[in-house]
């Protein structure tokens, strides 16, 4: 017994000095982000959006969205990213309630946020929000199962009101705090806003595709001055708005009638991006039977705009999904695979520089 005191008592003793040794640890102040430089893009994979550096491959930070954020909206004037979100009171189950949350550029962290009304669409479309031409206002998409756009005001942090767009999905803003919306009778639809974000005049088009026939597909990409859509069965049309007429282009094709006794279709989620400069439209391509939209692609078609014709492709060793190209003097084209793995290639060369270990892409967006 006596020896085993003893023990205890050098034990105990011993204790103190032991502990006074350990350096206690320090917190580290966080590490701001710099402001998006060339090649920059966001990864969106929920629960969150990824930003990255193309250029070395590097994850330079990470904004918190929920499980059911369609999309991520950043304004480079305002440096803010915008995301419309939903929570439920129980985890996933009890009252909802919706948000459009804004984050920084410097810390990523949520600056404000502004309730909404509880029908946010939830689906990966990057159509399903959008910052207004004069970056005053953002629309958000709902489905509830009616659709309609809530507007938020991000100066004045409020919400401004619900139009309803029955029929008509989507948001391709265009100039004068406006934006075009696609209809199911394979129309489209311009909303007028006005200065304080309500709709003042709304103009339909007349039908320029069948939606049973041959459907738009719901990934419209931005040109330099409107939008371009592009179907199923491989059509495409140039949409503009000039003093509130909404012009569409004649149909031009992106499959030719032998490739489509080949089966070559458009498919898979993100599947279309367009260099605006350049005016190079890079399109995910497969092989299948009708009705395979969502497949992914074993090759990427690469169109000019200018001359509307087909001036390469690129025969992948993977499947892809998600493409987008960035929008610099030499741009690059990030390429997410079915299997998860994000790649890196030089736009104009097709050469492979780099693979980007991460989570698989739902979306893409370029900074």
């Amino acid at each position: 017994m006596r020896v085993v005191i003893i023990s205890l008592m050098c034990w105990l003793t011993a204790t103190p000095l032991a502990h006074a040794q350990i350096n206690p640890q320090t917190i580290q102040p966080n590490t701001t982000m710099a402001d998006p430089g060339a090649n920059w893009f966001m990864l969106v994979a929920k629960p969150a959006g990824y930003i990255f550096d193309a250029t070395t491959g590097e994850m330079q930070g990470m904004v918190s969205i929920s499980g059911m954020t369609p999309a991520v909206q950043p304004s480079m004037e305002r440096r803010e990213f915008y995301n419309a979100s939903s929570f439920y009171s129980r985890g996933v189950h009890g009252d909802r309630t919706d948000i459009l949350s804004i984050h920084d550029f410097e810390n990523l962290s949520p600056i404000g946020e502004i309730e909404i009304p509880a029908k946010i669409a939830s689906l990966n479309f990057q159509s399903y929000i959008g910052l207004m031409s004069e970056g005053k206002h953002v629309a958000v998409a709902n489905i509830s199962p009616a659709l309609s756009m809530s507007i938020v005001d991000i100066e004045e942090r409020v919400f401004v009101g619900e139009i309803s767009t029955p029929g008509c999905g989507l948001i391709l803003p265009v100039d004068n705090n406006d934006f075009l919306t696609i209809c199911a009778d394979g129309s489209l639809m311009l909303i007028d806003l006005d200065d304080n974000g309500r709709e003042q005049n709304r103009i339909r088009a007349k039908q320029f595709f069948d939606v049973h026939d041959d459907p738009i597909f719901d990934h419209p990409v931005p040109t330099s001055d409107g939008w371009l859509l592009f179907s199923h069965g491989g059509k495409a049309f140039d949409v503009t708005v000039e003093n509130d007429q909404i012009k569409v282009s004649s149909a031009w094709n992106l499959v030719t009638e032998d490739e489509a006794q080949e089966n070559w279709w458009p498919g898979g989620r993100q599947l279309g991006t367009l260099h605006k400069d350049l005016g190079l439209f890079y399109i995910i391509m497969h092989q299948g039977d009708q009705y395979t939209h969502h497949e992914p692609g074993s090759e990427i078609w690469v169109f000019s705009t200018h001359s509307q014709r087909k001036i390469a492709t690129i025969q992948l060793e993977n499947p892809v999904t998600t493409i987008m190209v960035t929008q610099e003097n030499e741009p690059l084209l990030i390429v997410s695979e079915s299997g998860g793995a994000t790649k890196v290639y030089d736009a104009l060369t097709f050469k492979h520089q780099r693979t980007i270990e991460g989570p698989s892409a739902a979306l893409f967006l370029d900074l």
